[in-house]
């Protein structure tokens, strides 16, 4: 559970603009040209070129085109003998058809695209639905095996208690991800105020303090907001607590866990927790913090720091700016002069990043439906994304010039290297026209950090092609403030545990957060009503929950 195991073990991420942040730099979705060029090959299942097609059926989200017509779908028939038949459901949907299809019983063979999570992998499998892959893959899966065997985290965190690997999830490396609870700030008003970039909770207050009052902006109004944010679930860690409460307490931003010695405590009852909670009300009640951060929305919070004439924000806390301010449009140079801000050391000296580490959601399984060779076919398909030439063609797509070319000789990746693919200055596309080549985020693949080395990135950090550089530089500021200990969030729980945890665990976390906003906002008093609120965990059977998350990890 040490930080050397699990530095690397990363989130997929489930909302839509944190998809497109973690996919490769551009929207558009870009590939490589050796994955046009692979051998040809048939699946074990399929036999030889003449013999019939094994046909099946593949659970999927609808996209705005056909995939029967999409390119990379044509590309897996032909390679692997397959004949694919796509039973489909709208995104906003998928989780609610996945369960009515499962509940009568007449269900695909297999899930391409299902968001399962470690809970359903065990209801399902115990019934029979999932059908172990561990033979599958150690017959005919050599990429996945290999990515087990480079990654062992990978292979941890996809074993069920059993034994049994019963799902295939996207490895999906996003560096910039693994230190999402940022916070970053407007170094024009900074110069203005005359202060630097703060680095205690102390210097932070005051800073905010001068951009209420300074008039940092000049236009000779007091209509500067010194700090806003949202609520999660509209940005991406967009909730003030989750940058500001570590400088006083752990705060995971999700389950309120934390780890000293592969144990497992509760952070959001502890005295730290108060203070921050009091720090965090001092700034609200000085006219620090926008009211609107505990309600708008990404629109609103895009409208503050698009508007036109003078700029009105002067700090917020978000995994990416882009939310805040385009960063993409070279004509537009606002972002330019917003920085990032690392982890604040609070009054006792607690100066944390928070780390996201897991792997959430399985995209990947194959049910009892599927006969042997339906099983056999599946299992390649999926191995297939694993390798370099699959990988590439699955986010982008088999066709070069399309969406992606070879690497000039100038060309460098994110780290400043050498780069093997790029996606700039590629041909313009009608814009009227939905693009089908690939399956972009959907279904297992390997979106490792070596693949994503492979691209080429703007070097610029400023410049509009130069955004994942920028974001990466700003989560080195962040890594050496990582905790020895973080609990990884894709861990299994028990199956005698899955429905009280499911319960405990969205109970108790309401309850923090539904408090936390009243301490902040000032409709609670963190002195006063600080011990009837500690008593409440009593009710929510807090020790119950904890006993849960240790037993998850414990060693069997």
């Amino acid at each position: 559970m040490k930080k050397t195991v699990w530095s690397t073990l990363l989130i997929v991420l489930i909302f839509s603009m944190v998809l497109s942040a973690c996919s490769s730099s551009k929207v558009d979705n870009k590939g490589s040209n050796d994955a046009s060029s692979g051998k040809e090959t048939t699946s074990d299942a399929g036999g030889d070129k003449a013999a019939e097609p094994v046909t099946m059926t593949f659970f999927a989200p609808q996209g705005k085109a056909p995939l029967e017509d999409n390119d990379y779908t044509k590309l897996i028939e032909k390679k692997f003998n397959v004949k694919i038949k796509w039973d489909l459901a709208p995104s906003d949907a998928l989780t609610d058809r996945r369960q009515l299809l499962l509940a009568s019983g007449d269900y695909p063979e297999v899930f391409l695209e299902g968001k399962f999570s470690n809970t359903d992998l065990l209801t399902y499998s115990k019934q029979g639905v999932f059908v172990p892959l561990n033979e599958l893959i150690d017959k005919y899966a050599p990429n996945i095996k290999a990515m087990m065997e480079k990654k062992p985290y990978f292979k941890d965190a996809i074993t069920a208690p059993d034994g049994n690997i019963y799902a295939i999830p996207r490895l999906n490396e996003c560096y910039h991800c693994t230190y999402s609870q940022k916070f970053w700030m407007n170094k024009q008003w900074l110069d203005k105020v005359g202060l630097k970039v703060p680095t205690t909770t102390d210097e932070l207050y005051t800073v905010l303090k001068a951009f209420k009052e300074k008039d940092p902006n000049g236009n000779g109004k007091a209509d500067e907001i010194p700090l806003t944010g949202a609520p999660n679930k509209s940005v991406w860690n967009g909730n003030i607590d989750a940058y500001l409460m570590n400088s006083f307490i752990y705060n995971d931003n999700d389950k309120y866990l934390v780890l000293n010695d592969s144990k497992v405590d509760f952070a959001a009852n502890k005295p730290a927790w108060k203070d921050g909670l009091a720090y965090m009300h001092k700034l609200y009640k000085d006219g620090l913090i926008d009211p609107a951060s505990f309600t708008q929305n990404d629109q609103a919070v895009g409208q503050l720091g698009n508007r036109e004439g003078d700029e009105i924000v002067g700090s917020i806390t978000t995994a990416l700016l882009s939310y805040l301010v385009n960063t993409y449009d070279a004509k537009i140079t606002r972002h330019q002069h917003w920085v990032i801000v690392p982890p604040l050391k609070g009054p006792n000296g607690v100066q944390l990043a928070g780390t996201t580490q897991g792997i959430s959601d399985f995209a990947f399984a194959i049910t009892n439906k599927a006969s042997e060779a339906q099983q056999i076919a599946a299992i390649q398909i999926a191995d297939y994304a694993f390798s370099e030439e699959g990988a590439l063609n699955s986010e982008y797509g088999p066709n070069e010039g399309i969406g992606w070319k070879k690497a000039g000789a100038d060309e460098k990746n994110i780290d400043g290297k050498p780069a093997k693919y790029s996606y700039y200055n590629l041909p313009e596309q009608d814009p009227n026209k939905v693009r089908n080549d690939s399956w972009s985020l959907l279904g297992p693949k390997d979106l490792s950090k070596e693949f994503r080395d492979l691209f080429a990135a703007g070097q610029d950090p400023l410049a509009g092609d130069g955004y994942d550089t920028r974001l990466a530089q700003a989560t080195n500021e962040y890594k050496p403030y990582a905790p020895a200990e973080v609990f990884p969030t894709g861990v299994f729980i028990r199956p005698e545990d899955t429905d009280s945890a499911a319960q405990l665990t969205t109970s108790i976390k309401d309850y923090v957060q539904s408090n936390m906003a009243q301490f902040i906002i000032g409709n609670k008093d963190v002195d006063k009503d600080w011990d009837a609120y500690v008593k409440g965990f009593d009710g929510l059977n807090l020790t119950k929950y904890i006993e849960i998350y240790q037993n998850a990890i414990q060693k069997k």
